[in-house]
């Protein structure tokens, strides 16, 4: 399965249908897709797998999203903040002195 199907689907299955918030291919370069509808401020376009990752990690249930919406910039910091999570040294990890 690919990242924009995968994500459609994780959005499926978080409660949105596709009028709500959907990942759609974009036209310009094959590994990009934007996410876009009713439940986000502005549409969030990068590398389909970067959507994908935001989709899984970032975006909640509509449930719990309730009558708010998405903001892209609240997606992009929690992208940048799971990055230097993920770039920072294990405490346990041996200095380089």
């Amino acid at each position: 399965m690919d990242a924009i199907a995968e994500a459609n689907e994780l959005l499926r299955d978080k409660g949105y249908p596709e009028r709500d918030l959907a990942v759609f291919p974009v036209p310009v370069g094959q590994s990009r897709a934007i996410l876009k509808g009713a439940r986000i401020v502005s549409p969030l376009s990068d590398d389909a797998e970067v959507v994908l990752r935001a989709v899984r990690e970032l975006v909640p249930d509509a449930a719990q999203l309730g009558k708010r919406a998405l903001r892209p910039a609240d997606l992009r910091a929690g992208l940048a903040a799971a990055g230097k999570r993920a770039e920072a040294p294990s405490p346990d990890a041996p200095s380089a002195c």
